[in-house]
């Protein structure tokens, strides 16, 4: 044994190698560069939000829920025809785009897949998810607003429901595609036709990203305020049951106050903005926690 060891040879020292050195470096460098843009990103949005609420704070009182927007140079008086109005465009705009939404995202995903008409779809959708929402303003005013003769609540929902779409069919799509196949082969084998897979198994697996989907395609919705400038306007009154006519809300109410000369309406619109802001972060919330149940199933 002793004359083995003799013979063999030493082993080679050990060498640093440079491109791991390298690579420790680079390293580092981009995890400093993504901390510092993250701390970036949280102290701009942080600033905004404590803005926001040192601001929106002083404006709250039980006349912001109770009273109509005041008339200029007024002094108290609330948003509550301005919180009316932008709920019932933003529900009746939600209610028209999820189904249509949903509806083409499964048969991109389930019945499309690779046509042609899908190819088609995706990309006249992907062009209405980039477009500007202003764009989509003048086309349901030019649709809508000038043959009504009357600006409308109708308007303002069928601009927030195009808008709203795109979203949502993205989203369904997306989350049905991640859907496992041997689910679908599973529902298959026991002799369920393809609808019946997809109501069933498809859209249940995927329910927690198309509801994510929805409230992502709400909270785009919500302040949207080029859109209703040209289709529902706004006024500082209560609206007619018919949606004719200037129609409230919140977003057009913010532009117009935040501009304003007076003190009164720029607290308001303060006011205004941390509602929508908070209306969306608890919407956010309860969708979490209506979602978690599904995803422990």
């Amino acid at each position: 044994m002793d004359a083995i060891n003799t013979l063999a040879p030493p082993a080679p020292p050990l060498r640093k190698s440079r491109v791991r050195s390298g690579r420790r470096v680079a390293d580092r460098l981009l995890v400093g560069a993504c901390t510092l843009a993250t701390l970036i990103g949280i102290v701009v949005l942080g600033s905004i939000l404590a803005m926001l609420i040192i601001e929106g704070v002083k404006g709250f009182s039980p006349l912001l829920f109770t009273e109509p927007t005041p008339g200029p140079g007024s002094e108290g008086g609330g948003i509550a025809n301005a919180i009316l109005g932008s709920l019932v465009m933003t529900v009746l705009g939600i209610l028209v785009a999820t189904p249509v939404g949903v509806m083409a995202g499964t048969f991109l995903a389930e019945y499309g897949r690779h046509s042609k008409l899908a190819d088609l779809i995706r990309f006249l959708n992907d062009i209405l998810l980039s477009a500007p929402s202003i764009l989509i303003g003048l086309f349901v005013y030019t649709l809508m607003v000038r043959p009504m003769g009357s600006y409308s609540g109708w308007a303002g929902a069928v601009a927030l429901a195009i808008i709203a779409t795109p979203v949502i069919v993205r989203t369904t799509e997306d989350m049905l595609r991640l859907v496992p196949a041997t689910l679908r082969e599973a529902g298959a084998a026991l002799g369920a036709p393809p609808s019946k897979v997809i109501t069933a198994i498809t859209w249940r697996g995927a329910s927690a990203g198309i509801v994510t989907g929805i409230i992502l395609a709400l909270a785009r919705i919500a302040g949207e305020t080029a859109p209703l400038l040209f289709t529902a306007l706004n006024n500082n009154s209560w609206f007619s049951p018919n949606l004719m006519g200037g129609v409230p809300n919140l977003p057009v109410m913010i532009y117009q106050f935040a501009l304003s000369p007076y003190a009164n309406w720029q607290q308001l619109a303060w006011a205004g903005a941390l509602l929508i802001t908070i209306t969306i972060l608890a919407l956010s919330i309860v969708a979490r926690f209506v979602i978690k149940p599904q995803r422990a199933r």
